[in-house]
């Protein structure tokens, strides 16, 4: 009986401090910043978990990526990360600028092909956010030349 009282309070001890923990963790992304937001969920694309990095999108994100094209929603920017992220791309981040609602970001972005060959670009993005999550990129990309 002893044993089983003292079993049953570890189980809610334990319990008490995982609800603890979750609350902390939720209370920290709550206090981050927009610039931190990004960089967090951009570590997620740097390992290739692209479904962790649309968690941190609005359902009716947009991104614009000026001359080319223009995508609304999860959906369409999964595909589209499916298509040209072939393998996990490889950033270098130069500058990132926060005012706001607003990210701005320069650095450039290596991208493997379809022929297994990288191809290598500059770049500078304006992300908007809305209550923590990313709801607009705006993206101006030119490719490096040799």
């Amino acid at each position: 009986m002893k044993k089983s009282l003292i079993i049953i309070s570890l189980l809610f001890l334990k319990v008490n401090i995982d609800a603890q923990v979750k609350n902390n963790h939720l209370k920290q992304q709550k206090n981050m910043n927009n610039t931190t937001i990004l960089h967090t969920a951009n570590e997620y694309v740097s390992k290739g978990d692209y479904e962790s990095f649309l968690a941190y999108c609005s359902s009716d994100t947009k991104w614009v990526f000026v001359g080319e094209r223009t995508l609304n929603g999860k959906e369409e920017v999964r595909a589209y990360m499916k298509e040209f992220y072939i393998e996990p791309p490889v950033f270098d981040v130069e500058l990132a600028i926060e005012d706001g609602d607003f990210v701005t970001v320069t650095g450039s972005i290596s991208l493997k092909n379809k022929t297994g060959k990288y191809e290598h670009f500059n770049y500078c993005d304006i992300w908007r956010f809305e209550d923590g999550k990313i709801a607009e990129l705006k993206a101006f990309v030119i490719e490096k030349k040799p």
